[in-house]
C-alpha cells in the first residue's frame, strides 16, 4: 500500500498515477474521505477516553450527592465511548478497504499507456536467417515431440487443455535449466529457496495479487488456501511482520517453486505448446533493500537477466513496461523478451519489478536504521525479478538452436547440468 502522508500532501500525484495505470481516480477521493473519517473519529474517541478516565479519578473524592451526578455521567460516557470506538473501528476498515485497492505510485519515468506502449529500450544478440541457412523453422512443440522431449497429449487427457509432460531429454533440460540459474543466482549472493505453493491470504493480499490480478489466481475455498503463481508471494512474506536491520540488507533470495495461473481473459491466445500453460515452475529472485537503493537493485536485477539470456544465447531485447500493464505492486517493470522465430516476435520471458515500500507495507516488514545514531523504524523495499520460467525459455531454446535435421544444439552454459551433452537428438520413431 502507499503512504497516506503522501495521500494528504499531493492527493493530484497518486490521481495521476492512477490515471496513468487506467485505473479509477475516483478512488482517491473516496480514501481522502474515509481516511478523514477515521482521522477525526480516533480524535473523538482519544478525547471520550480521556474525559473517562478523569472522571473515574473524581468518582473516589466526590460527596455522596456529586458522585450520584459523575456516575450517571460516567454511564453516558461509558456508552458514547463505545459508540465512538466502533465508528473508529468501521472508518479504519472502510479506509484499508479503500486502500487495499489503490495501486503503487508509477515512478514518472515509466511510459505511459497499455501493453503496446512500451519503450524498447536495448537489443541483445542477432536474429537467425533461417531461409539463408536453407531450412523453414519448426515451432517448438514439433520439435519437442521430435525429440521426445514434450507430450501436450497426454496432458490435455490428464489434466486438460494448457498442461504437458516434460519428458526425456524435456525433462532432463527443465533440470538443467534450474540448476543453472540457481548456479548463476548463487553466485551473484542469493540464498537458494524452496518456497511454499500454498499460502493463507494474508500472503496473497500483501503482495497485491487479490486485487487486479485476483481472476489469475486458484483458490481453495474449502481450506482458504491460494496456489502461488509466483515464487515472489511466499518470498515476500517470509519476513511478514519483522524488523530487520538496516546493516543486514541488502537480503537476496532465490526461489523455486511451481507456480499455477488461471490465465483467465487469454482465451485463444497461445493455445499450442507450452508458452502459456496452467502450471509450469520458475527460478525468482527476490530483493529485500534500503528504499535508498531500490532503483539501482532494480538495474541489478535487470542485468542478471541479461547475463542469464545471453548465457543461452537468445536473442532478447529489453523494454520499459507502460503504466496500463504494469502489476498492482510495481512502480516500474522491465520485461526481456526473447525472440521466437516462428512466431516472428519478441515474447516475454523474464520480467524485473521494483515495488519500492508498497508490499512491505502492507506485509508490515520494517527495517531498523541506526544512522547518525538515531534509531529510526520503517518500511524497506521489494524487489523481484524472474530469472527463469522454465517452459517460456525451453520454447526460446528449441526454436532459436534448433538445426536442419530437427536436433537442437545445447547452448554452452547448460552442457555441465546435461552430462557434458552439446545437441539433442530426435528419437527414432
Amino acid at each position: 500500500m502507499i503512504d497516506l502522508r503522501l495521500l494528504r500532501e499531493d492527493p493530484d500525484r497518486v490521481r495521476a498515477s492512477q490515471r496513468a495505470r487506467g485505473e479509477d481516480v475516483a478512488l482517491v477521493d473516496a480514501l481522502l474521505s474515509a481516511d478523514e473519517r477515521r482521522r477525526s473519529s480516533g480524535v473523538r474517541f482519544d478525547e471520550l477516553r480521556s474525559e473517562q478516565k478523569a472522571l473515574g479519578k473524581l468518582i473516589p473524592r466526590a460527596t455522596p450527592e456529586e458522585r450520584a451526578e459523575l456516575l450517571q455521567k460516567a454511564e453516558q460516557l461509558k456508552t458514547d465511548v463505545k459508540s465512538a470506538e466502533a465508528e473508529q473501528n468501521e472508518a479504519d476498515e472502510a479506509a484499508k478497504h479503500l486502500l487495499l485497492q489503490l495501486g503503487n505510485i508509477v515512478h514518472e519515468d515509466v511510459p505511459v499507456g497499455g501493453e503496446e506502449d512500451f519503450v524498447v529500450l536495448e537489443t541483445h544478440g542477432t536474429i537467425r536467417d533461417f531461409g539463408a541457412e536453407g531450412f523453414e523453422p519448426k515451432d517448438h512443440l514439433e520439435l519437442g515431440e521430435a525429440l521426445g522431449a514434450i507430450d501436450v497429449e497426454r496432458g490435455a487427457k490428464v489434466s486438460g487443455s494448457r498442461f504437458y509432460y516434460l519428458t526425456g531429454v524435456g525433462a532432463l533440460l527443465e533440470l538443467a535449466l534450474v540448476n543453472a540459474a540457481i548456479a548463476q543466482a548463487t553466485e551473484a549472493g542469493f540464498i537458494p529457496m524452496l518456497t511454499p505453493a500454498l499460502v493463507r491470504p494474508r500472503a496473497m493480499e500483501g503482495t497485491g495479487f487479490l486485487g487486479q490480478a485476483a481472476e489469475n489466481v486458484y483458490h481453495l475455498e474449502k481450506d482458504d488456501y491460494y496456489l502461488v503463481g509466483t515464487s515472489e508471494v511466499p518470498l515476500a512474506a517470509y519476513h511478514m511482520d519483522e524488523i530487520i536491520d538496516a546493516e543486514k540488507l541488502p537480503l537476496r533470495y532465490a526461489g523455486f517453486s511451481p507456480c499455477f495461473r488461471r490465465e483467465a481473459g487469454t482465451y485463444g491466445k497461445d493455445t499450442r505448446g507450452i508458452f502459456r500453460v496452467h502450471q509450469f515452475d520458475k527460478v525468482e529472485m527476490f530483493s529485500y533493500v534500503h528504499p535508498d537503493d531500490a532503483e539501482n537493485e532494480h538495474k541489478r536485477l535487470l542485468d542478471w537477466e541479461k547475463q542469464w539470456l545471453t548465457g543461452l544465447e537468445l536473442p532478447f531485447q529489453v523494454i520499459d513496461v507502460a503504466t496500463g500493464d504494469l502489476g498492482a505492486s510495481a512502480s516500474r517493470k522491465y520485461d526481456c523478451e526473447a525472440w521466437i522465430p516462428t512466431q516472428g516476435k519478441y515474447r516475454e520471458l523474464t520480467s524485473a519489478s521494483n515495488c519500492d515500500s508498497f508490499q512491505a507495507r502492507r506485509l508490515s516488514v520494517r527495517m531498523r536504521d541506526n544512522a547518525d545514531g538515531k534509531s529510526k523504524v520503517q518500511p524497506l523495499a521489494t524487489l523481484n525479478g524472474t530469472l527463469c520460467a522454465v517452459p517460456r525459455t525451453i520454447v526460446a531454446i528449441l526454436e532459436n538452436h534448433q538445426q536442419a535435421d530437427g536436433s537442437v544444439r545445447v547452448p554452452a552454459v547448460l552442457r555441465p547440468y546435461l552430462g557434458g551433452r552439446e545437441v539433442l537428438e530426435p528419437i527414432a520413431k
